[in-house]
Order: structure tokens, then C-alpha cells, then sequence
């Protein structure tokens, strides 16, 4: 499997959100290689986008990395306590980015219980195993993702992405609004989240199913 190069991350962050589901996130960590397939994504559209950290060209210690190129992870705290994991999208000083909303576990999935549960997969329920990593701090979680990986090169870094073998067809993946942006007035109406139908990963399934 091939690692994407600089220009594969340099479109909108409408683009990017489509064109990665289907690819693999890697980190290889203190504890092994640790392998999801995205499943679940979102766009943020920058200085037009009332949901986006950058709306209105917002720019602080925080969005910085959102402002510098492309294929850049930006790592952020919710409730003081969960990590996400965006990748900067579009060109520089263009703030766009793809927030990472559930993965399918492909490889390392034990070290992802222990390090999401701290305790062994044989001990997980059904449902603790699908919830390994089907949200945006879930997944970091159990890919140990946080603030020390903030700004890392997804080309040339110990966390990156892999292209799939197999393209997904339009008919497999679901366009849907986003999810928890309640303070983001009209832009919570915005199609701007995408998921793989298949996969029993997704968060959040829209009733409406657009296909």
C-alpha cells in the first residue's frame, strides 16, 4: 500500500472528506503498529464555516497548524478530556480540514482495547468492541492520537495514512449533516459529513440514508 504525497491532501476539505474514507490511518507507536480504516468523516470549510475552529479566518495558537500546508494532523481537546484528530486540507493559509469521526480496526486491535478500556479484548463485550472506535475521541483513544502528535507531517512522520487497494463506489458512502455543531447556526444544516454504509463503525447513521 502506498503512503499519499503532499498534492493528494492539498483540496478543499469537501474532497479531502470523500477521498479518504476507504484509506488506512497508521501510527506506530511504543505499542506496536496500530491500523484503522477510515469509515467516518467530516468537513470544516474554513473562514466561511461557522462549526470550523477557523471561521472567519480565526487564527490563534491553536488553529495555527489549520493556516500551514496540507497533510498536517491537528490534534484538539473536547470537554477538556477527549482528542480528535483533523488533517489539514486545501492550500496554505486556506484553513480547511477533515475531522477523522470513527475507523474500522484493522491491526493492533488487543494494544486498542487495552489502551481504550485497559483491559484485554477477550474481556470486551460486543458492544465495548464496536465502540473501540467509532467516534472522533474514541478512535484516538484507542490509537493513543493526542496533543504531542498535533502538527505532524502525514507524509513524513510516524502517523500517516495508506491508500486502499480497492476505490469505494459513490453508491457505498452516505452524505449526511454533521454531528454536535448546535452553536453553528445555518452551517449545521451543511451536507459536509460522509460514512461508509457498510461498516458498523459509523457513529452516528443518518435516518434519512442520501446516498
Amino acid at each position: 500500500m502506498e503512503k499519499p504525497n503532499r498534492s493528494f491532501y492539498a483540496v478543499s476539505g469537501l474532497q479531502l472528506a470523500r477521498k479518504i474514507l476507504g484509506l488506512y490511518l497508521v501510527h506506530i507507536t511504543d505499542h506496536g503498529r496500530l491500523i484503522g480504516r477510515i469509515v467516518e468523516t467530516e468537513a470544516y470549510m474554513g473562514a466561511q464555516d461557522k462549526a470550523a475552529h477557523s471561521f472567519n479566518n480565526r487564527r490563534t495558537k491553536r488553529t495555527e497548524v489549520m493556516f500551514g500546508p496540507p497533510g498536517h494532523a491537528y490534534i484538539y481537546l473536547i470537554y477538556g478530556m477527549y482528542h480528535c484528530m483533523n488533517i489539514v486540507a486545501a492550500e496554505t493559509g486556506m484553513p480547511h480540514a477533515v475531522l477523522i469521526r470513527a475507523l474500522e480496526p484493522v491491526e493492533g486491535i488487543t494494544k486498542m482495547a487495552e489502551l481504550r478500556y485497559q483491559k484485554n479484548l477477550s474481556d470486551c463485550s460486543k458492544r465495548e468492541v464496536l465502540g473501540l472506535t467509532n467516534g472522533p475521541g474514541k478512535l484516538c483513544q484507542a490509537m493513543n492520537i493526542n496533543k504531542l502528535n498535533n502538527g505532524q507531517d502525514l507524509c513524513n512522520s510516524n502517523l500517516f495514512l495508506l491508500k486502499a487497494e480497492t476505490t469505494l463506489k459513490d453508491d457505498e458512502i452516505v452524505t449526511s449533516t454533521r454531528i454536535n455543531i448546535a452553536y453553528a447556526e445555518e452551517a449545521i444544516h451543511f451536507p459536509y459529513r460522509f460514512y461508509i454504509n457498510s461498516s458498523p463503525y459509523v457513529s452516528v447513521r443518518d435516518r434519512k440514508q442520501k446516498a
